[in-house]
């Protein structure tokens, strides 16, 4: 007999960087194991030092880290992370990424634009990245961006079941906020059994998020409407879609996104909107710091720790959407 046999069973290892530390304890104790201790801090020059205080080596290893403000840094320390787990010869390194930053650089608009989500997917690559596990991209091409396997997660179902708890069905409209939603808009009309409206808006080129809003398409008089997007920055282009809803007659308009980044002005517009309630989840930290009594925040902790034991264990992340 040649070779050593072993009797080694695999093993779950979850990490975590500063970025988000609430949601990944939350997923830690979904899963019902500890976060690996870290020791990660700034030097005076800005550079990062992580070290993980116990072995990963033979280890499938899960790495989660949001890509929120500011953003380069969690990125540099999540590439940081990922390699230091190569080095500590981990058996697989899944980076868990619960909004994926620069996803709305998928593609060039003009001459000498970069595709800023590429780069950030060769990035995560290059650094030592089996797999990537990430909720709602903002567009799905974005998977193939990453040279392996991808699990884009959905909040539909967290999202569209919280509002249809809440709304009488009978009144019920699902909005588009733009042509590039109509997709998603139209899985949250089979899910709630509504139906579908459209506003149709024109960005303008030259001056970033300055959005014009053109018509509604569809009847919304005297409707309950959703908007559905995917994330919400400065609140500019939803916030102008919810005026024009209330301009064609809408009773009530709520808006949910699976990203709530709400930077630059998103509290002002947020504040002085009519729109009754704005519905995210936890996949960046919470905007409590906001102030404001309608917003609502959503735990997306349970399906992402569903889906790294589907990992784990081997089985089917689509299952658990399908079921659905």
């Amino acid at each position: 007999m040649t070779g050593i046999k072993t009797t080694g069973e695999k093993k779950l290892m979850l990490f975590s960087g500063r970025a988000h530390p609430e949601l990944a304890e939350e997923v830690a104790h979904q899963l019902g194991v500890g976060l690996v201790p870290t020791k990660a801090f700034d030097f005076a020059n800005g550079e990062i030092y992580v070290r993980f205080q116990e072995s990963a080596r033979g280890a499938d290893c899960f790495l989660i880290q949001s890509h929120t403000a500011p953003i380069n840094k969690w990125i540099m320390e999540q590439l940081i992370m990922i390699d230091a787990l190569k080095r500590a010869s981990a058996r697989s390194i899944t980076v868990i990424v619960p909004s994926y930053g620069y996803a709305r650089q998928d593609k060039k608009h003009k001459g000498r634009e970069p595709i800023s989500a590429r780069l950030v997917a060769d990035l995560l690559k290059t650094a030592g990245a089996d797999r990537i596990l990430t909720v709602d991209l903002h567009t799905d091409q974005i998977q193939g961006f990453f040279d392996g396997p991808v699990d884009h997660l959905t909040a539909l179902p967290v999202l569209a079941d919280y509002v249809g708890a809440k709304v009488d069905r009978s009144k019920l409209t699902i909005v588009s906020p733009d042509a590039g939603r109509v997709r998603v808009a139209d899985r949250w009309c089979d899910r709630l059994d509504a139906p579908l409206a459209i506003v149709h808006k024109r960005r303008d080129k030259d001056v970033a998020n300055t959005v014009t809003v053109h018509e509604v398409v569809g009847d919304v008089k005297g409707r309950v409407c959703v908007l559905v997007d995917d994330m919400i920055d400065t609140g500019g282009t939803i916030c102008a879609a919810a005026d024009a809803l209330f301009a064609h007659g809408a009773e009530d308009v709520i808006v949910t996104a699976t990203h709530g980044i709400l930077s630059g002005p998103a509290a002002d517009r947020l504040k002085n909107s009519k729109v009754s309630e704005f519905v995210f989840t936890n996949t960046l930290p919470d905007p409590s710091d906001l102030e404001l009594d309608k917003i609502t925040v959503l735990s997306i902790a349970p399906s992402i720790a569903r889906a790294v034991r589907e990992v784990f264990e081997d089985g089917s992340v689509t299952s658990l959407f399908e079921e659905n």
